[in-house]
């Protein structure tokens, strides 16, 4: 029985990637063909996808360049993808960044800009503001990932120490139409938080970034904190006249991609629940809150959730949020009978590791014992890729070159 429940989870995991897939959401949305020339520019884990998208189905010249994370690039012909660091940024999304934002530069009214943005962009768009240095922006980074601080936060901070983002490349393709082509992967679809809105307008401040730093009690580098205080050039904002032809065009949702997964769950004789695209909240906690929505619902039941998790890190295991989230599940449920549960980024890279997240079973934490494992301790070590990969339970797809951010979903049976 559990070797079709598992079965069926990656189905519906599978059917919410597959909603996202930028050969399928990106050609309706592509503007018509300018007068003048086509640039091409983007960057996130699914850019390198979206740039074979709007190659095979565009009509003209076309040229430009996207930047994706490592492992992530696909074949492409007129679009040039390099592959650069994501979360933490390296030289090379560094100078890709540089070269994205040169590319747009002494356009005229006549060119069009196609920026093709989905999750992960912000860390590779990597262009520090001046007097900043990629070092220094990668000790912030670094610091914010660990913290617990929601992607909100952080972007609102790397949007600040950014010469690209927070609507800075948008300004600087004016007089070009700018048309934005966005996979989102973030609560709400805010279009200011997607890769740090780099074609948008930014409603943060550098009050706010200061204010997350201070929040978190993250002592930046100096040359942060004086760019931070100083407060020179602040981001676009709503109104300002050089985004007055630049819009955006959401080609997919994790909205859509859940209900994509909630189809397929009703086809397998489940009444679909969706409980949110927009979870957000420490992983393992959220992991209780939904084991008490699962332990309380009606056997035939499958719970749908989606959006951004986050960990604090204080052990020094391996693990990212979905991972953690599937061990908190596990503990929490206490071996309940009849529920199975997934838990995976849709990109199929959880944080950092190479595992998409994990699946858990009503036996999950009595197999754990047979083998040694504590599943408390490994929880609080934050080392559920090591928990999970013991029990041969770590759900590893590869990168899915999509990201509509967190997938979970979990099947109620009869116990």
């Amino acid at each position: 029985m559990s070797e079709a429940k598992r079965a069926l989870l990656r189905r519906l995991f599978n059917a919410a990637v597959a909603a996202a897939a930028p050969e399928i959401c990106v050609p309706a949305h592509l503007p018509a063909p300018p007068k003048g020339r086509t640039i091409v520019v983007g960057a996130g884990k699914g850019a390198a996808a979206m740039a074979r998208a709007v190659e095979d189905h565009w009509q003209g010249p076309l040229e430009g360049l996207v930047v994706t994370r490592y492992g992530h690039g696909v074949p492409t012909g007129r679009i040039k993808v390099i592959e650069a660091a994501h979360p933490v940024p390296d030289a090379a999304g560094r100078e890709a960044a540089a070269r994205v934002l040169q590319s747009v530069q002494g356009l005229t009214a006549d060119d069009l800009v196609l920026c093709l943005i989905s999750g992960g962009g912000s860390a590779l768009l990597a262009l520090p503001a001046e007097g900043v240095t990629l070092d220094d922006k990668r000790a912030v980074t670094g610091a914010l990932l660990r913290s617990g601080a929601t992607i909100h936060e952080i972007n609102a901070v790397r949007k600040h120490l950014s010469a690209i983002k927070g609507g800075r490349l948008g300004a600087s393709a004016f007089p070009a139409h700018v048309v934005t082509i966005v996979i989102s992967d973030v609560p709400g679809d805010d279009l200011s938080v997607i890769a740090s809105g780099p074609t948008v307008p930014d409603p943060s401040t550098f009050a706010d970034a200061r204010a997350v730093l201070a929040k978190y009690r993250i002592a930046p580098p100096p040359s942060v904190m004086r760019h931070l205080e100083a407060a020179h050039e602040e981001s676009p904002k709503p109104g300002d006249p050089r985004l007055a032809r630049a819009e955006a065009r959401l080609a997919a949702t994790p909205a859509g991609a859940l209900q994509a997964a909630a189809t397929a769950a009703r086809a397998a004789g489940y009444e679909p629940v969706v409980l949110g695209d927009a979870i957000e909240g420490e992983a393992r906690l959220v992991a209780v809150d939904h084991a008490m929505r699962a332990m309380s619902a009606s056997p035939g039941t499958a719970l749908i959730s989606g959006g951004e998790t986050t960990v604090t890190v204080k052990g020094k295991g391996r693990g990212g949020r979905n991972a953690e989230f599937a061990l908190g599940l596990a503990l929490a449920l206490d071996g309940r009978a009849g529920i199975h549960a997934i838990a995976c980024d849709t990109d199929g890279i959880d944080g950092t590791e190479d595992n998409a997240g994990a699946i858990i079973t009503p036996d999950t934490l009595g197999r754990a014992r047979r083998l040694g494992l504590d599943a408390s301790a490994k929880l609080a070590e934050n080392d559920a890729y090591g928990f999970f990969a013991a029990l041969g339970d770590l759900v590893m797809t590869g990168p899915t070159r999509t990201n509509v951010n967190d997938f979970r979903a979990i099947l109620i049976d009869a116990g």
